[in-house]
Parts: C-alpha cells; sequence; structure tokens
C-alpha cells in the first residue's frame, strides 16, 4: 500500500474528509476550533484510512473501490481523527495549571 495510485490517494481523501467533517462540524469533537482544526483530523484521518485496511483487514468484498475496502478505511479515518484531538485534549488537561 505504500505505493497507491492517484484514484486510490483520492478514495483515502474523500474518506478523511467524512470522518473529519462528521466529527468536526456535526458531533463538535474539537480541539481547534477553526479551519486548522478541521485540517488537522484530515491529516490524521487520513493516515487513518491508508492504515484501516492492513490494520482492521479485507473485508465486505462488494465495498471495495480502487484497491480500497471502504468500510475498513472510514472506520480507520474516524479512529485517527479522534485519536489526535482526543490525545490533543488530554494532553491540554496535563498541562493546564490546577488551581488551588
Amino acid at each position: 500500500m505504500i505505493g497507491i495510485s492517484f484514484l486510490a490517494f483520492l478514495v483515502l481523501l474523500v474518506a478523511a474528509l467524512i470522518a473529519a467533517a462528521v466529527l468536526h462540524y456535526l458531533i463538535c469533537y474539537r480541539f481547534l476550533e477553526g479551519f486548522d482544526g478541521l485540517l488537522g483530523k484530515l491529516g490524521a484521518g487520513w493516515i487513518g484510512a491508508w492504515l484501516g485496511s492492513p490494520v482492521l483487514g479485507h473485508w465486505f468484498e462488494p465495498v471495495k473501490f480502487a484497491d480500497i475496502y471502504l468500510i475498513p478505511a472510514l472506520l480507520g479515518a474516524f479512529a485517527g481523527a479522534f485519536a489526535l484531538t482526543a490525545s490533543w485534549k488530554a494532553l491540554a488537561k496535563v498541562f493546564v495549571p490546577k488551581v488551588s
């Protein structure tokens, strides 16, 4: 999966865009409020989608497009975008000084 076609790249980008938009605008799970938060989720979602099939497996053959299994790619995109936001929120909680 290292040398992917441009069509496969676009399929992963669309999966990441769906995951980032749902998390950022529909669920409002944000660390950064603006467009930069969406772009961060988009990058993490693309990596998650790229790793989705190798990690979660190659299943549900009817929904395969451009050698990308869409269901594991979408699950990976959601996991990647969520993990990025959750880790930044956790780090922000750790490093905020406690008021005594």
